[in-house]
């Protein structure tokens, strides 16, 4: 697959199915960067291995890829335009991690929020806190600077992780002597996160509060019957608050009827609509919105083989990309001359 266009990468860690969440924050955007860049999407499931080591966990992970590459299938990530690939299964990755961890001090990534944040979420402290993880931010460099990308769209507690990025490539180029790594920019596509369904600040699979891009008809209408709204709301007739309320923030990001969202929010306000109807047609736009997916995934679902053709395919893709940048790699180095 040649292209003239600019290089893009972005990915996920393979935890399990994405949800209304995921699709709001980053995969919306990645479907309408595929007709502008060369887009990479990684699988990382070596970053699982920072948390959750042991074999139970990565025993879970072969499935978790499948299900989350059916979800980019079902949400118009289109494999004859876009490169899918498997983190492990790029040999260059491990070679690369160790030249670059040459090129940045312990210091300066102990300093990174996101580190302590995600030591903290494990219950790590200094003494059980393991390498892999400090290390973190080096492996996310190698996978942005591998295909040689120049743009990573990124959530904002990511950012500072494209800059170790940016630092490592002018570190290498200037120790080397050769411009083999350009300097990717961050794209941080929106600040909007999706509420949980219990009104908890971010929708999360493992809170139990998020709406799965994969749930049916009958289990959208279920989980929206049951989503936190305005608690001092206790009866229809009570004027109610729409701005916050996460039923209505659901409104605007999956209704399609404006003149109906608006309609309610002008009843809620006033009391003169029940949360029972504003959940039925909440219920129904979120199906409406999920009803192409659905029909794509269609075309996937229990087609193991044409999964695992697909991810075999992009991944050797980017083997082909990335032996070319190691070759690039070695020849600054001198090794092996």
């Amino acid at each position: 697959m040649t292209t003239t266009k600019k290089r893009l990468l972005t990915g996920d860690r393979p935890t399990g199915k994405l949800h209304l969440g995921h699709y709001v924050g980053s995969i919306e955007n990645r479907v309408k960067l595929q007709d502008e860049y060369d887009c990479y999407f990684i699988i990382a499931d070596l970053h699982t291995l920072t948390t959750k080591p042991d074999k139970a966990s990565i025993a879970e992970v072969h499935g978790n890829i499948r299900d989350m590459v059916l979800d980019y299938l079902a949400c118009g990530i289109d494999p004859n335009r876009s490169t899918i690939f498997v983190q492990s299964r790029v040999p260059a990755t491990f070679e690369l991690n160790l030249y670059f961890e040459m090129l940045v001090t312990l210091p300066r990534l102990i300093r990174l929020p996101t580190i302590k944040d995600m030591a903290r979420a494990a219950s790590l402290d200094d003494e059980t806190l393991p390498f892999g993880l400090v290390g973190y931010p080096v492996l996310q460099a190698v996978d942005i600077l591998l295909p040689r990308a120049v743009l990573v769209p990124v959530g904002r507690d990511n950012e500072a992780h494209v800059e170790i990025a940016r630092e490592i490539a002018r570190r290498f180029n200037y120790t080397y002597g050769a411009e083999v790594f350009p300097e990717p920019d961050a794209m941080v596509p929106s600040d909007k996160l999706l509420p949980g369904t219990d009104g908890q600040s971010k929708m999360s699979k493992s809170l139990g509060n998020a709406i799965l891009l994969s749930d049916d008809p009958k289990t959208v209408e279920q989980k929206v019957r049951g989503m936190y709204t305005d608690p001092a709301r206790i009866r229809a007739d009570i004027p109610g608050t729409v701005e916050g309320n996460p039923v209505f923030v659901y409104h605007d990001n999956f209704n399609d009827n404006v003149d109906e969202v608006n309609d309610l929010k002008e009843r809620y306000r006033t009391g003169k609509v029940g949360d029972v109807e504003v959940k039925r047609k909440l219920a129904a736009a979120i199906n409406r919105f999920l009803s192409p997916m659905r029909e794509r995934r269609v075309q996937y679902e229990g087609n193991t083989k044409l999964i695992d053709e697909i991810i075999g395919d992009g991944t050797t893709r980017m083997n082909a990309v990335a032996n070319e940048t190691m070759r690039m790699v070695r020849d600054a180095m001198g090794l092996f001359a």
